[in-house]
């Protein structure tokens, strides 16, 4: 990080030196992600009261901390880390504006995000709905009705399958297995083989 001072600079002692150089140091791993950056750093004395004003360009924004102390060194050390919190402040808001995907409100928000399907995917792939089913009311356990228990073929569980029942568990007549037929919202019937 170029620094670049104007007014009058008093000396500091090497340990003063070393922290102002440490703040600055931090400032420019905060702010410093494309090229170096410069600082400008203007002091003043106003009746016995040294001031420090510190300029930095972040973000296409200007970042200003001002500072005041009994000496120069206390006043460069609260103007440094006023313009600190600015930059961590400026880039967490940053940070939060960009990376808001889905999948992160979903995880804010308690709702669940499904995955939707690109155009340059076949046809065959399953379709997705974007937007997850809710609920207004628990789901509840429906106890099968009582049937003749006859083995039948497809087309006859599909013709005993009542318009007001979205389900139909038999036994097939080919196989012996249980199979269910389901009736789907769109209206077309699913079939799961046990």
């Amino acid at each position: 990080m170029r620094i670049t001072f104007t007014g009058r600079q008093d000396k500091l002692t090497p340990s003063q030196e070393r922290k102002l150089a440490t703040a600055f140091a931090r400032l420019s791993r905060l702010i410093e992600r494309k090229g170096e950056k410069g600082a400008l750093v203007a002091l003043s004395a106003f009746r016995g009261r040294q001031n420090a004003e510190v300029r930095v360009n972040f973000y296409d924004q200007t970042l200003i901390g001002q500072g005041s102390g009994p000496d120069q060194f206390a006043a460069l050390m609260d103007a440094v880390e006023r313009v600190e919190k600015q930059a961590q402040k400026s880039r967490e808001k940053w940070r939060l504006s960009k990376r808001e995907t889905p999948a992160r409100q979903a995880r804010t928000t308690g709702e669940p995000s499904l995955p939707s399907l690109s155009p340059a995917e076949p046809e065959s792939a399953p379709r997705i709905r974007k937007k997850a089913h809710k609920r207004s009311h628990p789901s509840k356990v429906v106890q099968a009705r009582e049937s003749d228990h006859k083995p039948m073929t497809v087309e006859e569980a599909m013709m005993a399958l009542e318009e007001e029942h979205d389900y139909m568990v038999y036994r097939d007549a080919e196989s012996d297995q249980v199979r269910v037929l389901i009736r789907r919202r769109d209206g077309k019937v699913d079939l799961i083989e046990a």
